[in-house]
């Protein structure tokens, strides 16, 4: 699904949701919300209101437990809102669903080829995907305002991330490359 179809409509879409991702920071919205409730809001408008709420148990690499940066887990359920799936293909058989559903995620059009970016691409931006190492240098001093001006930058980045991933069509998808991965694969 792609909202919007030039580059300049990409371009506005993607900037309103950064700035909107910062705003909330401000407001008092965790990491994860900043961004789930930004992108959901600018680019995902159909959705209930409360959708976002999911994301609430994310901040602080999941309620300040230290794992995977709660930015990137709101841009990941905001990036699924879009291209995730609401239902396994349809097959006559097992095996033959299994197959289908193989080939969504894998090949076509690949979806994990587009949710590979987000870690991939966070983690060559800022040396970490966890939380707990991004923010290391504040954990005596977590409220510090230095520590919310480093967070609100990788909100805001996190947001355009995502935002650009969400504005892309299938094709666009198939032509993306994997990057670092668990499992042994034809990038």
């Amino acid at each position: 699904m792609n909202t919007t179809n030039s580059k300049a409509d990409r371009r506005v879409s993607l900037e309103r949701a950064r700035e909107r991702a910062r705003r909330n920071f401000s407001s008092g919205f965790n990491c994860a919300e900043c961004v789930a409730e930004a992108l959901l809001s600018e680019l995902v408008p159909n959705l209930p209101p409360e959708t976002w709420k999911l994301s609430t148990g994310f901040g602080g690499g999941i309620g300040l437990y230290g794992d995977t940066c709660g930015a990137l887990v709101g841009a990941t359920l905001a990036v699924s809102a879009v291209h995730g799936r609401s239902m396994l293909p349809e097959a006559e058989t097992r095996k033959e669903t299994l197959a289908a559903s193989r080939r969504q995620l894998y090949t076509d059009p690949g979806l994990y080829r587009l949710f590979n970016q987000l870690p991939n691409r966070f983690r060559e931006q800022h040396g970490h995907t966890l939380c707990r190492e991004l923010t290391l240098r504040w954990h005596d001093d977590w409220l510090c305002k230095d520590h919310a001006l480093f967070c609100r930058e990788i909100i805001t980045e996190t947001a355009g991330l995502a935002a650009e991933l969400m504005l892309l069509t299938e094709q666009e998808i198939r032509e993306l490359r994997f990057g670092r991965v668990v499992e042994r694969i034809d990038r």
